[in-house]
């Protein structure tokens, strides 16, 4: 069984009440818009990651990450990028990497709007974390975690950090 920390929309904020969550996980997923490789290399300093690079990423994150990303975790085939939509209204990028990959589980980020829903086209979970960070227009900062065991998602969980302020 693995625990996950699922991120997106960082925008370069990574405080004590985050690393706090991610301290109980076996590894961290970020959905893009990190902002910051001092937020990349904490990460990294602290679990194994495994992350996609966003629209406000500058240069030496979109070198250090891909675009898209497809694993299997315990059995769990997932897809992450960072700007993809939601079922029934995904991007054409989105779309292809879908069909393509068949995923059991499609992440993205980007929308800031916290999001776990099954596709009913295709039957898998998709699940966007909302943001993390304190730049943008939402309201609260948000982060999920789960388990994944033998392809299963159970113990989904939405951590909420409070309101978005000035860092």
């Amino acid at each position: 069984m693995m625990k996950i920390g699922l991120l997106s929309d960082t925008h370069s904020y990574l405080g004590d009440e985050i690393l706090e969550i991610l301290h109980d996980c076996s590894e961290i997923w970020h959905a893009g818009d990190i902002g910051s490789m001092a937020v990349l290399e904490t990460l990294e300093g602290l679990k194994p990651v495994r992350a996609v690079y966003g629209n406000i990423d500058d240069h030496r994150i979109r070198a250090a990450l891909p675009e898209d990303l497809i694993f299997e975790v315990n059995g769990l085939k997932v897809a992450m990028t960072h700007i993809g939509g939601y079922p029934k209204a995904y991007n054409a990028r989105a779309r292809s990497i879908i069909q393509q990959n068949q995923p059991d589980l499609f992440i993205c980020g980007h929308s800031h709007i916290l999001k776990v829903m099954k596709d009913p086209r295709s039957g898998h979970l998709h699940m966007n974390p909302g943001a993390a960070g304190h730049h943008g227009f939402h309201v609260i900062r948000t982060m999920l975690t789960f388990q994944v065991d033998h392809r299963k998602i159970e113990d989904l969980a939405v951590v909420e950090f409070g309101r978005r302020g000035r860092v």
